[in-house]
């Protein structure tokens, strides 16, 4: 049984990645794929991954500033390319807010 690439995606690209984050090899991750949503559960299957799904630049801050992710997924069939830089940009440059998003953040993480 051969895999075609659509189905390969998890192997290798999303879990190297996720493991990259996960090890501190690198800060964050970026990810796509049509709908964004199998990128996003893949690489929240790991350890200390706080993957959000963004398919608008508000989005990525929120996920930046009160969730702390680490790794964003954007759905590559439902944005522009111009949309996905912005939204790249603006998931880099927010930083984690603190404060009382510390504790859902606990809460997420799994130990």
């Amino acid at each position: 049984d051969t895999l075609s690439l659509h189905d390969a995606l998890p192997i290798y690209f999303v879990h190297p990645a996720a493991k990259a984050v996960e090890n501190g090899d690198c800060e964050f991750g970026i990810l796509f794929c049509g709908s964004g949503q199998g990128v996003q559960l893949t690489a929240n299957k790991h350890l200390g991954i706080r993957c959000a799904l963004a398919w608008m630049p508000e989005i990525a801050a929120l996920s930046r500033g009160h969730n702390n992710c680490n790794m964003v997924a954007m759905p590559a069939r439902f944005i522009a390319k111009e949309l996905a830089l912005e939204i790249i940009e603006k998931f880099l440059t927010t930083d984690f807010e603190g404060g009382r998003h510390q504790n859902r953040v606990n809460k997420i993480t799994c130990i």
